[in-house]
């Protein structure tokens, strides 16, 4: 037996049990159709949920700002890294957020990554959804603070663990704003309201919100109404701005500390300018209209309707994520298999990322898609669901 004899076992046991994810490669740019290990099919699963991966607007935003600003910074912010417009996506993140002030960083991992850990010490408490995603869990296990993991949603629970923490003087509840694998919201409102009773802060991840909930796309405190009650913001702009990078808005004495010294600011290079400059022609964009994030929920509506008359469990998504509920790991890739050979590029999810039992096709709806193109989808779901007799 080789040193390396445990990875290989490892390995085999995900072939075993139908989790082993074989990564397929895009060729081309992202949108509606791409081409995918040497295929052009229909995207249904990307994040790319107001089709700006490859808007032209964003891509001259980008190829400007290389020609003014070169490829790269060349420095963490702290030192030397930090350019003009870095400080100007800042300011435009606070204005479309409505909070006092943003910090962006290199990625929505980071955010999480970046914030907990500063923010929360051995003397303190957090409370955190059990169906957080995997960063804000990262984030979690950074600190040192006690940590309470509340069931998914349950107000009533988390008010009866507020209380039974109530001596601990300070106190933050984290929370996603939408539920990336069931597309399902965080009742933020009602949070917020047991924050303020236990004098606790609270903070929402909005990766699957930004540019999808509220006014042209602002987010979940947008959408429900809650500026000035939510302490801390955060999310990507990796998915709907359809680039890279991430931020945290909120009140400006939080956004410099994490400034002097969050971690993942202080010690990895700046964002690049090509990526700068595009999520600030992103912001803009939504800024002028909401066009992009109408069309982006109509398209959501039509697909799932379309989906559930046909007979699929498309679960209890509040958003355009749609997940066709499949149960077992392995019918769950052997549909994702099928569609891919009718020309639907739609990835399976499985353990660990979603329960055990509970695999799916997550389909991320895109304002890229025509009808057209999601009719094409709904034939090739409704060919593959009756081949393997998910619907009759």
């Amino acid at each position: 037996m080789g040193k390396y004899a445990f990875v290989d076992a490892a390995l085999q046991e995900l072939r075993d049990q139908g989790l082993y994810n074989t990564i397929r490669t895009i060729e081309s740019s992202v949108g509606a159709w791409v081409v995918v290990d040497g295929r052009r099919v229909l995207n249904m699963c990307s994040n790319n949920y107001l089709g700006f991966a490859n808007d032209e607007r964003l891509c001259t935003a980008a190829h400007d700002a290389i020609n003014e600003y070169g490829v790269g910074p060349g420095a963490v912010r702290s030192i030397a890294g930090t350019m003009s417009l870095h400080i100007e996506l800042e300011k435009k993140i606070a204005a479309f957020k409505g909070a006092e002030a943003a910090l962006s960083v290199q990625s929505g991992l980071n955010t999480n990554l970046a914030t907990i850990p500063l923010l929360m010490g051995k003397e303190d408490v957090l409370f955190t959804d059990e169906l957080n995603h995997a960063s804000i869990i990262d984030g979690v296990r950074l600190t040192k603070a006690k940590r309470v993991i509340f069931p998914h949603r349950d107000i009533a629970a988390l008010a009866d663990l507020l209380e039974e923490n109530k001596e601990i003087e300070k106190k933050l509840i984290i929370t996603d704003g939408v539920f990336s694998m069931d597309g399902d919201l965080a009742p933020l409102p009602e949070i917020v309201e047991a924050a303020e009773r236990y004098d606790a802060m609270v903070m929402v991840d909005d990766a699957h919100g930004e540019g999808v909930l509220g006014s042209h796309g602002r987010g979940i405190v947008d959408h429900f109404g809650l500026h000035g009650r939510v302490d801390i913001e955060c999310g990507t702009m990796s998915k709907a701005f359809g680039v890279m990078g991430g931020y945290i808005a909120g009140p400006a004495p939080i956004v410099e500390y994490l400034r002097q010294r969050a971690r993942p600011f202080l010690f990895s290079s700046a964002a690049t300018p090509a990526d700068v400059a595009a999520c600030i022609a992103a912001i803009d964009v939504l800024t002028e209209t909401d066009e992009p994030v109408r069309k982006l929920w109509a398209n959501g509506d039509y697909f799932t309707q379309k989906l559930e008359e046909l007979g699929f469990d498309t679960g209890e998504s509040e958003t355009p994520i749609t997940p066709v509920m499949l149960g077992e790991a392995h019918l769950a890739w052997d549909f994702s298999k099928r569609l891919f050979e009718e020309g639907v590029f739609a990835t399976a999810i499985a353990f660990p990322t979603v329960p055990k039992g509970k695999a799916r096709i997550r389909v991320m709806l895109s304002a890229a898609h025509s009808q057209e193109d999601l009719d094409f989808a709904v034939e090739k779901f409704a060919m593959v669901g009756r081949q393997l007799g998910v619907i009759s």
